[in-house]
This record gives C-alpha cells, sequence and structure tokens, in this order.
C-alpha cells in the first residue's frame, strides 16, 4: 500500500512538472532571425512548399494599398507573425514580420533599444514613424548582420516587431 502511494505521488508531481514545462519559454528555444529568414521559413521560398511542411497557414488576402492582388499567410508555431507573399506566381515569401517565437541574436521581443544596440553596433535608429505609427523603427545594415528591422513601441519601449528585411506598413 505504500508503495503504490508513494508511486502514485511522484506520477502525479511528474505529471505537474511536464504540465508546466511547455509554458515556460527560454530564449534558447527560439527559432533564429537571421538576414535570409525566420526558422526554418526563407526570405524567397514558396508559398507551396512553406505550406506542405506546415510552416504557413492559409493564403489570404494582403495589405489593399498593395494592389488586388497581393497574399499574405499566417507563420505557425512556433513562430507568431505573418509573411508576405510576391504577387507573381509562384508566389514566394518577400517579407517576414515576426511578433513571437524568434530572436535575432538573442534579441527578441519585449526586449528593449540597448539590447538592439548591444547586439547589432551598427544598428541605426529612425525616430520619424513615432509620431504617426507609435513606433520607432531600427534598422540594421547588411554590413551590419543582416537587413533586419526593429519596431519598438514607443509607450512601452519595447520591442514589438522583428522583420526581415523591413517592416511593411499598411492601414
Amino acid at each position: 500500500m505504500r508503495n503504490s502511494v508513494a508511486a502514485t505521488a511522484l506520477l502525479i508531481a511528474g505529471l505537474g512538472a511536464a504540465a508546466a514545462a511547455p509554458a515556460e519559454t527560454s530564449r534558447l528555444a527560439d527559432q533564429k532571425i537571421t538576414a535570409s529568414g525566420a526558422g526554418k521559413v526563407p526570405l524567397g521560398g514558396s508559398y507551396r512548399s512553406l505550406r506542405a511542411s506546415g510552416l504557413l497557414g492559409a493564403l489570404r488576402p494582403g495589405c489593399p494599398l498593395g494592389g488586388a492582388d497581393t497574399r499574405s499567410a499566417r507563420l505557425k508555431a512556433p513562430l507568431k507573425g505573418t509573411v508576405d507573399l510576391s504577387r507573381s506566381r509562384p508566389r514566394t515569401v518577400r517579407t517576414i514580420t515576426v511578433s513571437g517565437g524568434a530572436s535575432a541574436r538573442g534579441v527578441g521581443i519585449g526586449d528593449r533599444l540597448a539590447d538592439i544596440k548591444a547586439a547589432f553596433p551598427k544598428a541605426r535608429v529612425d525616430r520619424d514613424t513615432e509620431e504617426t505609427f507609435g513606433i520607432t523603427l531600427v534598422r540594421v545594415p547588411k554590413s551590419g548582420g543582416g537587413r533586419i528591422q526593429f519596431a519598438i513601441d514607443v509607450d512601452t519601449k519595447r520591442i514589438a516587431r522583428i522583420a526581415v528585411p523591413a517592416i511593411r506598413f499598411c492601414e
């Protein structure tokens, strides 16, 4: 009887720890953002192959400012965000915008400008969008580690989006 109670307690403790583990996130588990893509989603990759691999969601209308034939798709877990696709066929990934699940040189969503500057010393800050869009843009040039752009929320002073190669404005 004593052994079965101990075994049951051990099993319950193990299940509780296993259930809590997925909720814990670590930057080590994040996908990497580079100048060539995010995680397993590369710039220039075909929508059809990425969709078949389970990396992208369904095709949907893109930004209306881009024309009637623009399309986008959501990134699937572990990444959060969207991709903008080319207008011509076969549709390929032109821009990747990440809102979670990935980091660039250890800098991810929720970090600050100082973290970007530490990881990317050549990064350039552009404050022209602060009043209109409520974000500060930080561009990393190709010579500084890749064509990557960060959007920092003006109110929270934290990174809200990371895009390869640049943040697209629509609306």
